[in-house]
């Protein structure tokens, strides 16, 4: 695969818990109280890390965290894990706190995308591009290829209505109301076309897709990213997939939801009417047309393979060859289960909470004990984790953020940082810019933590 930026921003949804007849924290406080080591230490609720990625409070008290620049599938996997981890233990300190005071609150994170108002937060993907004159109509040809890989990526919804209540694909499918634009929230994009490329603007443009679902099971995170990755790779080699667009996008995102037999047919702009199937599987072997499978790396092959037996357990409606990897036929399969036990249906308030579990990444989660008994596979090492929640990526330009905030952070050196620039919070420092988000070596890099060196003897050698 061609070296490619790629990063994910998750928005978790937070919730405080109290016993009955307690009233719980709302949002903001709850927000407040997770945030409260990092605001004791003298920090703002919006920092960049030593492990080169970002942890802040988003708009509607969403903690939210954004990966490292990754250049690796496997680095981004870490890193998106180290994100869950790295809050789950900010929940672990703030439940410790409350137990302190007296108080028999718990929080509690999820990486899911809609709570049971309605309210939704996102899980956005970012993927580097070269500059190009026809970015619109390249983002316009791929909106098919989004609308439909929702029947192997989607997390699940249960949908309620009067008549009861069924499993669909997607939570994000119908929180979306335009194909590509340049909104977020007001009209939200399955694309943004905001041109912020956070790198040198006259060699790149970033590519903002807000349409997926936050994924719990690393390897639907790993077909949701890797899939696209390849796509990208060959659209920028030639391949076009035009001919693929559907009349009317909004429409066919939420028909395609509501259908887990992945059989309904959309519209596409030239008349014909294709299943979702159909449209990925096609894409797929357009992409194996262009692409040499012998240079990809073990994890995209397994990505390519995930790929087609989705579709294939998708299509059959034995959904048992992928009901370890794909979060919308584990969940399948958990509900199942649980209704048949319990002799009940989907509507029943306790299959919420099981969905709302599955979610959950705090305390002992779910997912933990799913991934340890083989119910869910896990692509990730513990150690592999735990390591990206101090260190960057050492390919890409978050190795070059990561050593300068680590320099500082030991030498007690306050900084300002964003994704682009590095300065020194001293009035005759200036700004250092990193434009190149795939250079991992600066001699200005290497100079400015000398700097920092010299100005602490706390630094250790």
């Amino acid at each position: 695969m061609r070296r490619r930026v790629v990063g994910i921003e998750t928005e978790y949804g937070l919730m405080s818990a109290a016993p009955p007849g307690v009233p719980a924290m709302d949002a903001d406080m709850a927000a407040r109280k997770l945030f409260e080591p990092l605001l004791h230490r003298g920090r703002s609720s919006n920092l960049f890390l030593r492990n080169g990625g970002r942890l802040y409070l988003d708009v509607g008290s969403h903690p939210e965290y954004a990966t490292a620049e990754c250049d690796r599938l496997e680095d981004l996997l870490n890193q998106d894990r180290a994100g869950s981890l790295m809050l789950a233990m900010l929940v672990a300190d703030a439940d410790r706190s409350l137990e302190k005071e007296g108080s028999a609150e718990r929080l509690h994170l999820f990486r899911n995308n809609v709570d049971s108002q309605g309210n939704s937060c996102g899980c956005h993907e970012n993927y580097l591009l070269h500059r190009r004159r026809d970015f619109r109509q390249v983002a316009d040809a791929l909106v098919s290829f989004f609308i439909t890989r929702q029947i192997l990526v989607g997390n699940g919804l249960i949908r309620r209505n009067a008549s009861g209540a069924t499993l669909a694909f997607s939570q994000r499918a119908e929180q979306m109301w335009d194909a590509v634009s340049s909104a977020t929230t007001r009209s939200r994009p399955i694309i943004n076309t905001r041109d912020e490329p956070l790198a040198d603007s006259g060699s790149y443009r970033r590519m903002h897709v807000i349409v997926g679902d936050t994924n719990v099971a690393e390897p639907t995170t790993a077909l949701k990213v890797g899939a696209t990755e390849m796509l990208l790779q060959a659209v920028e080699d030639g391949l076009h997939i035009e001919d693929l667009a559907m009349a009317d996008p909004m429409r066919s995102i939420r028909e395609i939801s509501i259908d887990l037999t992945g059989g309904t047919e959309v519209e596409l702009a030239d008349g014909r009417r294709w299943t979702p199937v159909q449209i990925q599987r096609e894409i797929r072997e357009r992409v194996l047309g262009t692409i040499d499978t012998a240079e990809l790396d073990d994890t995209h092959r397994y990505v390519l393979d995930l790929w087609e037996r989705g579709l294939n357990a998708i299509e059959s409606g034995d959904w048992s060859p992928i009901d370890t990897e794909l979060d919308i036929a584990i969940k399948a399969k958990l509900f199942s289960s649980y209704v048949s036990k319990a002799g009940t249906n989907l509507a029943d308030p306790r299959v919420a909470r099981l969905d709302l579990s599955y979610h959950d990444i705090t305390g002992s989660s779910l997912l933990d004990r799913m991934e340890a008994s083989g119910l869910v596979r896990r692509l990730t090492k513990r150690e592999s984790v735990q390591a990206a929640v101090n260190t960057p990526p050492a390919t890409t330009r978050a190795h070059l953020r990561g050593r300068i905030i680590g320099a500082a952070e030991d030498a007690r050196v306050d900084l300002s940082v964003d994704w682009v620039h590095v300065r020194v919070d001293d009035l005759s420092a200036s700004p250092l810019s990193l434009q190149d988000p795939l250079a991992n070596e600066d001699p200005r890099v290497d100079e400015l933590i000398g700097k920092i060196a010299s100005w602490s003897p706390v630094l250790p050698a």
